[in-house]
């Protein structure tokens, strides 16, 4: 990993010491599937996680979105979906399939690239903000938004849907999940004068955004093999990127789900990984790790907050 960049000065404005390694530990997919809705709510309920994210064109979205009504303490936000990327579950947009939305079968495409090459920017604005008002109607105090695989950013083809995304971030008070560096991506380097551009149009409506984004692969590494990676290799890994994690604020962002039959039907790989992730957020490894690094856990409302009140002085 590349030695830690300069973080903005967004720990500062949080009301931090000056060099304080703050996290956030946030669970995506809330809502996809009944496995993924009991390891989420569990996780938010036992303090283990900082905040989620619901997926809401998805069919098990109205649970999700009713425990988020009836627990507004909890830090849940939007995670904005453009694709729908397993073969035996998918899911359609909420404005309906007559739009560039779709793929011939009428769902979200499968593959991010199909996004970029297709969809058309005042049909992405207004699919997002029906997602986002749907959760908000639903009686969700809705904390920031993000992006189900990246299809806003521009990583396949060039082409980039920011503008829509921080159009409605803007508009709602709500920071946004794009990183300020790509430390820790494995990104080519030039993309990161791609990235300072979209920064700096974040930074011109006032959205206030993350210093880094981390996670670790999606896939087992020799899943279903007898080489299979074992559990205590993919927490080794993620107690590695907990250690490297500079100043600033970092998000990292999980899957974890409970893995059983019904995962094992819904996703075409991965099930056992998500099962890891969720066995590796209760482990009490990763508390002692925090406490031995001195890093801080922090949650998206305080960078919600920070970004209404200084709009009032914008």
């Amino acid at each position: 990993m590349t030695p830690s960049l300069a973080p903005s000065d967004l720990v500062t404005r949080l009301g931090h010491p000056d060099g304080t390694r703050a996290i956030i530990i946030n669970a995506d997919d809330f809502g996809m599937c009944a496995p993924a809705n009991t390891a989420i709510s569990g996780l938010l309920a036992r303090g283990r996680i900082d905040s989620t994210t619901v997926m809401v064109p998805c069919s098990w979205s109205p649970e999700a979105l009713a425990f988020a009504a009836a627990n507004n303490g909890f830090d849940v936000g939007v995670h904005l979906v453009l694709t729908s990327e397993w073969t035996r579950y998918r899911w359609r947009p909420l404005t309906g399939t007559a739009s560039s939305l779709v793929d011939a079968d009428g769902f979200f495409p499968a593959d991010v690239a199909t996004v970029e090459r297709t969809a058309r920017g005042a049909d992405v604005a207004a699919e997002f903000d029906a997602q986002l008002e749907t959760a908000l109607a639903a009686g969700a105090d809705v904390t920031h938004l993000d992006n189900h695989m990246g299809s806003v950013y521009g990583l396949e083809t060039g082409r980039d849907l920011l503008a829509e995304s921080f159009g409605l971030a803007a508009s709602h008070g709500l920071p946004f999940r794009l990183p300020r560096t790509i430390e820790g991506m494995g990104l080519a380097p030039e993309f990161q004068a791609v990235l300072d551009g979209a920064v700096r149009a974040a930074d011109a409506l006032g959205v206030v955004l993350p210093d880094r984004l981390w996670t670790h692969p999606f896939v087992l590494a020799g899943e279903g093999t007898a080489d299979e990676e074992a559990y205590e290799h993919v927490r080794d890994g993620f107690i590695d990127l907990l250690r490297a994690v500079g100043a600033g604020v970092t998000e990292f962002y999980l899957h974890p789900m409970l893995d059983g039959d019904e995962l094992a039907r819904t996703v075409d790989f991965g099930a056992r990984k998500r099962g890891y992730e969720l066995r590796l957020l209760d482990d009490p490894m990763i508390d002692d790790v925090l406490a031995e690094e001195g890093i801080v856990r922090i949650g998206w409302r305080s960078l919600r907050d920070l970004q209404r009140a200084e709009a009032v002085t914008r």
